[in-house]
């Protein structure tokens, strides 16, 4: 079965081809299968985005059987769950991570420290021809720094305090984020999925 990714990411391609290797024979990045697409991410929720997104690209390249897509962003109890969808763009459109994390932290400089819970919320959807789409949910949840720490990461990570490993993400290796990450919870939550509906046969 070939299985498009709507990524050209390489390490999340890596992740996936390991976590879902033994469910798809070829697995092809956007770039790989020849399609350029721009979907509008204009869903209310991290699912409804990254199910519309895996459907459009579904639709793009009638020689795969399975398109998947992933939607993610950090929801701050403190601020009713923002930014949640609106994550990359939570400084206004045009706006980088620096100018994204510079205002949660205006947002949220009033806020006690025992109250700045936090977390990475990743979303995947499976589509696949004759069959229903498998939505699935994977968090990793911390508390929200009061200044960066660490060089690693991306978006939000040097602001995101991961408490079991008492570290923050961008202070992780590759390895460690990739071992605790919420887009590895939400990827075996569906390899749990597709393996529920083999037995099932």
């Amino acid at each position: 079965m070939r299985l498009i990714i709507a990524s050209n990411n390489a390490h999340k391609v890596r992740e996936i081809k390991e976590i879902l290797g033994g469910f798809f024979t070829d697995i092809r990045t956007l770039r790989e299968a020849g399609i350029d697409i721009d979907v509008v991410e204009d869903g209310d929720t991290f699912e409804a985005n990254a199910l519309k997104k895996a459907m459009e690209i579904l639709a793009a390249c009638p020689e795969a059987d399975a398109a998947l897509s992933d939607d993610s962003g950090l929801m701050v109890d403190a601020l009713g769950g923002a930014p949640g969808i609106y994550s990359a763009r939570y400084a206004g459109e045009g706006h980088d991570d620096a100018a994204n994390n510079a205002k949660i932290l205006a947002d949220m400089a009033e806020v006690a420290d025992d109250a700045r819970g936090c977390r990475f919320v990743s979303a995947v959807a499976l589509v696949r021809r004759g069959k229903e789409p498998l939505v699935v949910r994977g968090e990793a949840v911390g508390r929200l720094l009061r200044a960066p720490r660490g060089q690693g990461g991306f978006g939000y990570d040097p602001l995101f305090f991961y408490p079991p490993l008492g570290k923050a993400f961008a202070e992780l290796s590759a390895e460690e984020k990739n071992g605790v990450s919420h887009r590895k919870r939400a990827l075996e939550a569906l390899c749990a999925a597709l393996a529920g509906e083999e037995t099932q046969k």
